[in-house]
């Protein structure tokens, strides 16, 4: 492909922005000088830093740090600002391709790529030499290696006294940052499995949980009460379940409740996002009992332990910056995290960091759920490793019609479901158009009238972003309907339901809510658990009446609409995550025809590329 201009669609605002001085300024100059549109500053001094005009003056190609830009229009832009200096195999190109694939594939869940295929895929962008960008790109700091040797099947032997020819390792390489996380995971993980120490012996435990059961009035399965004694054994374990286990869950939080206030260890509970903590602390409440067990400031006023949000836990600072650290470690004894699927490995990394040695960590995980929204498979990848202990939950007894739909598709089938209270509808659609109108139709008037759930309580989940019924369109809908107006505060307005895109101090990426205000501390959100956060930067918040099933990864809502335009390329994990997100009621708009089924059938798992097996067995 020849090399290619950059439009000013590929800007975030698709036109110039407005003059300025400062770092802006001086790289809107230079950007100008090679033909680039100089929107693109204000992204470039944000990835690049204050001295971006001249990182871009020495190097063009470095254009590639914006997800938006080819390598060909990079291509161009450098052959206009260095004309005949601009060569095919210059280090500086190599070394930004290499970074510029690594965060290609990071965007697709990949952790670390092998040698051989980043080679190859430096060859397609005409990289006829891939050793020296390599080199370049782990000299620039930015990336790094792992080797790793195949373990053999056999023992090796010795012929004739001779030591056999160790293989050759492979060499994986990866983003500096995501490659540190891994490696600090899998030490983390392998940390707390060698420092652990019983909190209970077997029988004292299987005891207490008798007596918690009885406390609570309810009967817990032999396979939840095994499993708890496993998590007073192992440092870390991962209880894993289905869709329909929400009593199991609740189970085994209160009983590990029980477990840690009787050992006086301490106990704290997170869930990745507000609304996924809310809906936990629910089906806890729902519980029977007399509920007075806990004096810690982490409960409700039934005396129960109450999860918090994840990032709530670690007391995050701002992105990828926590206070809870092994300087300042957690302070509890047990740790429980449920929803464990959306734990990437950069949030994996920083809560593993933040257990002291002799905390116990648990993950509860419903393994049919798609990988993180962020980079890793963590609970995949533990469960691989073989190096930590894992358990499985039992389904409720008398499954629900939401449960059962989700069986079905963990099963691969994508059908019909007896619902005699509506608590599973599906809405055939024939074209994109008549999906969003469905879609905005059952949001506004079906549900609140049928089902009974008010429409703020209902959570529009679409398989794709672009098109007539994707996110984008269908947020444009539903801001018209639901709260118009000017779009004041980067498009959105006081009023407008929301999704927070990154961590922060009382909010975690994927939380959604109301925004409330704008002040000059930030952006005031009331969120699903009651609680306000307040947003430093509003440009991290996105209309959040329709998000994608990435984003919607760990969270739960009272009511989901599902929506499946013609052009959704879906899998079996994208289809489970998205039905498995209601909790009392589901609406299921069915615009994909046959392909969605047969991707239910025919694509069962979302597969990554990562090294966390490799950096558990390293560790």
């Amino acid at each position: 492909m020849a090399d290619a201009p950059i439009p000013q669609a590929a800007t975030d605002g698709g036109a110039p922005s407005a003059p300025g001085g400062g770092a802006v300024g001086r790289t809107r100059a230079v950007l100008a000088a090679m033909g680039a549109p100089e929107a693109l500053a204000g992204p470039l001094v944000a990835a690049l830093g204050p001295a971006a005009d001249t990182v871009l003056s020495d190097d063009p190609w470095r254009l590639l740090a914006l997800p938006q830009i080819t390598p060909e229009q990079a291509d161009y832009c450098a052959r206009t600002a260095l004309g005949q200096a601009a060569s095919i195999d210059d280090p500086r190109r190599g070394r930004a391709l290499v970074a510029h694939l690594l965060r290609r594939a990071a965007r697709d869940g990949h952790t670390a790529i092998e040698e051989r295929r980043l080679t190859a895929a430096l060859r397609s962008a005409r990289v006829s030499a891939p050793a020296p960008a390599l080199e370049a790109a782990l000299e620039d700091g930015g990336v790094v290696v792992y080797e790793a040797v195949e373990e053999p099947d056999d023992d090796f032997g010795f012929d004739d006294g001779e030591a056999p020819e160790m293989p050759d390792p492979d060499r994986y390489y990866a983003l500096a940052r995501m490659g540190r996380a891994e490696q600090a995971l899998g030490a983390g993980i392998s940390r707390l499995t060698a420092a652990s120490e019983p909190i209970m012996d077997a029988y004292t435990a299987a005891e207490t949980v008798e007596a918690a059961a009885r406390r609570l009035g309810a009967e817990v399965a032999p396979e939840t009460a095994a499993a708890l004694v496993a998590v007073s054994l192992r440092g870390v374990c991962v209880l894993t379940h289905g869709g329909g286990a929400r009593t199991a869950v609740a189970h085994v939080v209160a009983c590990a409740e029980a477990i840690a206030t009787d050992s006086e260890v301490g106990i704290a509970v997170a869930a990745p996002t507000a609304q996924a903590a809310a809906a936990l602390n629910e089906a806890i409440a729902a519980l029977g009992g007399d509920g007075e067990r806990s004096g810690d400031d982490e409960t409700g006023a039934d005396g129960r332990v109450r999860a918090v949000p994840l990032a709530r836990l670690l007391e995050c600072r701002a992105p990828g910056d926590f206070a809870r650290t092994a300087e300042n470690p957690i302070e509890a004894g047990l740790v429980v995290v449920a929803g464990a699927m959306a734990l990437d490995a950069e949030h994996a990394a920083a809560l593993a960091g933040a257990c002291a040695n002799g905390t116990h960590l648990v993950l509860l995980a419903d393994p049919a759920q798609a990988p993180s929204a962020a980079p890793g498979q963590v609970v995949a990848d533990l469960v691989a490793s073989r190096t930590v202990t894992v358990a499985a939950l039992p389904d409720d007894p008398g499954p629900s019609p939401l449960a059962r739909l989700t069986a079905m598709v963990a099963d691969g089938e994508l059908g019909a479901v007896e619902a005699p209270g509506r608590e599973v509808v599906t809405v055939p659609a024939g074209s994109a158009a008549e999906a969003a109108h469905r879609t905005v139709q059952l949001v506004t008037d079906s549900i609140p009238r049928a089902v009974g759930i008010p429409a703020d309580q209902v959570q529009i989940i679409s398989a794709t972003r672009g098109g007539e019924a994707g996110t984008d369109a269908l947020n444009a809908a539903c801001k018209q309907r639901f709260n118009p107006g000017p779009g004041a505060v980067a498009g959105l307005d006081p009023g407008d339901r929301v999704l927070i895109a990154a961590d922060g101090p009382g909010h975690c990426a994927g939380d959604t809510g109301r925004l409330t205000a704008v002040g000059a501390d930030g952006a005031r959100v009331e969120l699903a658990d009651g609680s306000v956060a307040t947003v430093a930067d509003p440009a991290v918040l996105r209309p959040g009446w329709a998000i994608t099933v990435a984003a919607a990864h760990g969270g739960r809502w009272p009511a989901v609409v599902a929506v499946f335009p013609p052009e959704t390329r879906g899998s079996r994990p994208q289809v489970y995550t998205a039905v498995g997100t209601a909790l009392r009621h589901l609406s299921i708009v069915h615009a994909a025809g046959l392909a969605l089924a047969q991707a239910v059938r025919d694509t069962p798992a979302i597969t990554r590329r990562t090294r966390l097996v490799q950096a558990l067995r390293e560790s």
